[in-house]
């Protein structure tokens, strides 16, 4: 069985772990590393369960804590060498990542980690370089792809193949306008490779879904320009508007951006 749980979704810091009876991948570590610690104890989680760290992108609400994990506990991080290179420049990250434990991916080339099958692949955003992760383990199709400026074909058809899905759902658009950000930062995060709001979500999952997907996690929700009940009334409302074209049957669950969602069991 496959275990899934967040730890924290949103600017505030991201963290995400696949379980299985014998592995665990972590996905970014964004968080503050005594957070970590103390939902690892809550959840009864070990740091002996997580074998690997995968990063998605250098911002530092993704890879604050990624240097002292892997040098605490020995672990191997995963990422493409643009991003490697944006964890040593973030002062964020004030204990890097050991050179013997870094390793390096491409694009669209898959490898395995443990019990995981995963392919990266290009999510357009701001940073150095972003990724999202298609993952598979056993038969069970598992992918996430956050801070994303728009959805791109590629990303379509990963969305297409997946059972499970961790998919950006950032910003109300009217929240945003109406919202206190000076002009510059509302261009910059409704931008091409900025973040992805509430309508561009709810029209990806609309058109690309397919009966294969089971549960969606809408995720990095802002905190100032978004709300959970809005998120889900614009999703559903949007999805319902499409049923003619496609029959939804999966879940839907909004990802907290401060404190776990608890274990999910995927397949």
């Amino acid at each position: 069985m496959l275990k899934f749980i967040s730890f924290g979704s949103g600017s505030s810091g991201n963290c995400y772990c696949l379980f299985t009876e014998t592995d665990g991948l972590m996905i970014d570590a964004g968080l503050g590393i005594r957070t970590i610690k103390k939902y690892f104890h809550e959840y009864g989680f070990s740091f002996q369960m997580v074998h690997n760290i995968i990063i998605t992108h250098d911002h530092a609400d993704h890879i604050k804590s990624v240097g002292s994990l892997s040098c605490t506990y020995g672990l191997p991080v995963y990422a493409t060498p643009t991003v490697h290179q944006g964890i040593v420049r973030n002062y964020c990250v004030r204990n890097k990542i050991p050179e013997t434990n870094k390793r390096f991916i491409e694009k669209n080339v898959p490898f395995r980690v443990g019990d995981f099958n995963i392919t990266a692949f290009e999510v357009p955003h701001d940073s150095s370089d972003n990724v999202g992760y298609q993952i598979k383990c056993g038969d069970v199709v598992f992918c996430i792809m956050t801070d994303a400026g728009h959805v791109t074909g590629e990303m379509a058809g990963m969305i297409g193949k997946s059972n499970y899905l961790v998919l950006e759902s950032n910003y109300d658009e009217d929240m945003l306008r109406d919202g206190p950000y000076p002009e510059y930062l509302k261009s910059r995060i409704r931008g091409g490779r900025g973040h992805l709001g509430n309508n561009d979500c709810a029209a990806a999952l609309a058109q690309y879904a397919t009966e294969r997907l089971r549960h969606v996690w809408l995720c990095h929700l802002s905190e100032e320009n978004n709300h959970p009940e809005i998120v889900r009334k614009t999703v559903e409302q949007i999805l319902d508007s499409h049923e003619a074209e496609h029959e939804r049957r999966f879940k839907i669950d909004i990802l907290k951006r401060k404190s776990p969602n608890g274990i999910f069991e995927l397949g």
